[in-house]
């Protein structure tokens, strides 16, 4: 798993769990639920890494939209609509992507920073 050392596999479960039916992803549950909230600055940066497949240094539409799959690589591909929601949440400079500074700036995606 992806997430090992950082989030605990019961959690990830858990989350993913919740979020299993289309439509109902909501990042602020996930990330609570997952324990991602509550982590350090350095544990965020970490899950930004690996959520950032191609490693450019942000968050594209179509890397979040296979957001969960990082999570586990059964799991469901967000919807448009869920996809969009989440990209406007946390693109806080409107560039159409969430980088390392949009979540410094950005207190809705992940509280911690």
């Amino acid at each position: 798993m992806a997430f090992s050392g950082i989030l605990s596999d019961a959690d990830v479960k858990a989350a993913l769990d919740g979020c299993s039916a289309a439509d109902s992803f909501d990042y602020k549950a996930f990330f609570k639920a997952c324990g991602l909230a509550g982590k350090s600055a350095d544990d965020v940066k970490k899950a930004f890494q690996i959520i950032d497949q191609d490693n450019s240094g942000f968050i594209e539409e179509d890397e979040l939209k296979l957001f969960l799959q990082n999570f586990s690589a059964g799991a469901r591909a967000l919807t448009d609509k869920e996809t969009k929601t989440f990209l406007a949440a946390g693109d806080t400079d409107g560039d159409g992507k969430i980088g390392e500074k949009d979540l410094i700036n950005s207190r809705t995606i992940l509280p911690v920073l």
